[in-house]
């Protein structure tokens, strides 16, 4: 199994910040530590509560709260929506959903993430 883990900044509406990210196409949400959550933005209770598989398949971890966050590859800017999980083992993760909403694809031989060029170029269009 292959790791991919970089330091990626993240912007909330309080804060920014930059976090050692893992790159995880195993996790279907992306994910942030609380404690690190709590710094960069408001975090916002879910409706309904989700219950989510770890990796030990005896253990299960419930989320009761989401935040969106702005984050930068390669100086691309691109946003989704993050569970903060209790007790995380990382500072963050992205998941399967946000891999596959930009189209980033992870290079294991090189320890690199490529973000889709167009989708690259559509975002810093919109910038300007």
């Amino acid at each position: 199994m292959s790791i991919i883990k970089l330091p990626i900044r993240y912007e909330g509406s309080q804060g920014e910040q930059t976090l050692y990210t893992l790159f995880d196409s195993g996790a279907t949400f992306s994910c942030i530590h609380p404690d690190f959550a709590e710094k960069l933005g408001l975090k916002e209770k879910l409706r309904t509560s989700k219950l989510v598989a770890t990796a030990d398949a005896d253990h299960f971890v419930e989320i009761k709260y989401a935040m969106r966050l702005d984050f930068y590859i390669d100086d691309i800017p691109l946003s989704d929506e993050f569970m903060l999980v209790p007790n995380l083992s990382e500072e963050a993760i992205l998941g399967v959903t946000t891999l596959q909403k930009w189209r980033i694809k992870l290079d294991f031989e090189h320890d690199t993430v490529i973000v889709d060029p167009k989708i690259a170029k559509f975002m810093l269009k919109e910038l300007k």
